[in-house]
């Protein structure tokens, strides 16, 4: 069930009405993206976004971003373990593959979706389904990788981050939980390998 919590601005604006984002506090799920694919996500990244590069790993959200919010913000790490640790020790390595890069919702973001169906999806509804606190969420599931978050991209430069390709399919082999607070630095909360016997492919 959603939480109550306090919302805090980031600096991007909403397409649909033009005020920036409101984003709440709390717990976001990540899988961080290994591999060849994840090397190449970071060169981009450092190439066309050296801010989000030095910020963060290659990485999609699982929980925090779409399908559900973020994971209430009182929740503590023995709770996170108890409560997800069975879920990881369950659920297979991945190996993922990228889509060809696309803006987000009509802003300046430019993203690598990955398919919302297969074992990506069944861990985030398994997450969803784990009887933890949510806040609400304002997309339906869309997992992604991001290239390009902070800079106002010129045309040519748009072009060309639109026309790169990672051909590699991305390994997921562990989920990475962070308590997010904006504007302060996150923190990094619990890690946890994805164990369950045999890598699982998705196209």
């Amino acid at each position: 069930m959603p939480f109550d919590s306090d919302e805090l601005y980031d600096d991007r604006e909403n397409p649909e009405t033009g005020r920036p984002w409101r984003r709440a506090a709390g717990i976001f799920v990540l899988a961080e993206l290994g591999g060849a694919a994840g090397e190449r996500i970071a060169e981009i990244q450092r190439r066309y976004d050296p801010k989000l590069a030095a910020s963060s790993t290659p990485h999609v959200t699982l929980v925090g971003s779409s399908g559900v919010g973020p994971i209430a913000p009182s929740t503590s790490a023995e709770e996170l373990r108890g409560v997800l640790g069975p879920i990881a020790e369950s659920t297979a390595p991945m190996s993922l593959a990228l889509g060809a890069p696309m803006r987000f919702m009509q802003t300046e973001i430019v993203v690598l979706p990955l398919s919302p169906h297969g074992p990506l999806r069944t861990l985030h509804e398994r997450i969803a389904g784990s009887g933890l606190r949510f806040d609400r969420a304002r997309f339906s599931f869309s997992p992604h990788a991001t290239l390009s978050f902070y800079p106002t991209l010129t045309p040519a430069r748009r072009r060309e981050l639109l026309s790169l390709r990672v051909a590699e399919p991305a390994t997921v082999n562990r989920l990475t939980l962070y308590y997010t607070a904006d504007p302060q630095p996150r923190v990094k909360l619990l890690e946890l390998a994805l164990r369950g016997g045999g890598a699982v492919a998705s196209g």
